[in-house]
């Protein structure tokens, strides 16, 4: 097992259950407050669980909580479903799920236990201000008011400024795109569109999720670009265990590379591949990195980058006054918004972050 597995109990525990059989009580404590903070206490719960780990009285309590915590989200989230299906069944559209609402609506079983917030869906640019509106008829509003704000999201980004529903207070980000506009990537939406697969849930004619793959590559897209990694173990978790449920299945690894690379991903893929495999020791058949590196002129990811990935996840190390840690989460930062947008575009971007930080705004 890795150093940094072998350093951190909560990676450890999800990649090997058996180990809870031996923890203290004191360790089980702190087992449980970190997978807590990582928002991983219900997908920790359904391992252990799964194991038949036996579970002191006093930390089952705590699991069974995240477990029905994480039943409640999952039937909010096929409530939330429907209500879409009905405020945009006139559209005639297809409406991709993605990431956590997709892994509950699969039929593959990735979303048992997961802990999540919002709901994200992605739909064909052509019918993008068809979709604000019907939502906004439907009691969504947009939850960014101010001119910048709205403008950044409209003229640069991948989807539109986040919705709230002015009722129920559930956030969706209407995506038109996997990556913003101004990436350096441009992967093609309607590859992921054209190969979405519907739901089994009666009532939802318009509802699709990614196939397999696509599953596979949003969910490390989404983290090699991500720029706060407050759910960053949760979400490498997910990747771990998706590529642990589909690789054994025939053609997976072929088509996951194949997509990859035709879908102007190969770079992000080929950095995620190497971080959950650095991480969690996920199996990965060589012929995978091998593909991915041609597709990239022979770079492999650079190992300063997956080090400074190792150290902003660490579960550990985060949680106390480690330095180093604080300078990994800000190079990651600053290398998100640079694959967001060309240097004469971030620079201003995060000095009014920066501004905005120091003297935010008063609502009136």
């Amino acid at each position: 097992m890795n150093q940094c597995t072998e350093g951190t109990a909560l990676i450890a525990t999800l990649a090997e259950p058996q180990r809870a059989n031996a923890l203290s009580a004191a360790q089980w404590s702190g087992l449980v407050a970190s997978a807590r903070q990582a928002n991983l206490l219900g997908a920790l719960a359904v391992r252990i669980q799964d194991a038949g780990v036996e579970v002191p009285p006093q930390v089952l309590r705590h699991l069974k909580g995240a477990q029905q915590l994480s039943e409640r989200q999952h039937r909010s989230v096929l409530w939330e479903v429907h209500q879409l299906q009905q405020a945009l069944c006139e559209l005639d559209i297809p409406v991709v799920l993605l990431k956590g609402a997709a892994y509950v609506m699969s039929n593959d079983g990735v979303g048992v236990g997961r802990l999540f917030g919002d709901i994200d869906i992605l739909v064909p640019r052509s019918a993008l201000g068809d979709v604000e509106s019907q939502l906004m008829l439907h009691g969504w509003v947009s939850a960014k008011t101010s001119a910048y704000d709205q403008r950044y999201y409209r003229q640069w980004m991948h989807e539109i400024p986040p919705m709230s529903h002015i009722r129920r207070g559930t956030v969706i980000d209407v995506h038109h795109t996997i990556l913003p506009l101004t990436s350096r990537h441009k992967p093609d939406p309607q590859q992921i569109i054209a190969r979405a697969l519907p739901v089994s849930e009666p009532g939802l004619p318009m509802i699709r999720v990614p196939c397999q793959v696509d599953l596979v590559i949003h969910s490390i897209v989404h983290l090699m670009h991500e720029g706060e990694l407050h759910n960053g173990l949760r979400d490498l978790n997910d990747i771990d265990s998706m590529l642990r449920k589909f690789g054994p299945m025939p053609g997976f690894w072929a088509r996951l590379a194949g997509i990859a690379v035709g879908n102007d991903l190969a770079g992000p893929v080929g950095l995620g591949l190497a971080l959950v495999q650095k991480v969690f020791g996920t199996p990965i058949p060589a012929f995978v990195h091998d593909a991915l590196t041609q597709a990239q002129g022979g770079r492999r990811p650079a190992s300063w980058l997956l080090a400074t990935f190792d150290l902003a996840l660490d579960q550990q190390r985060r949680n106390g006054t480690d330095p180093t840690v604080a300078i990994a989460q800000w190079l990651i930062y600053v290398r998100s918004h640079r694959l967001r947008m060309p240097l004469h575009l971030v620079v201003p971007h995060l000095m009014r972050k920066a501004w905005m930080g120091w003297f935010p705004e008063k609502k009136s």
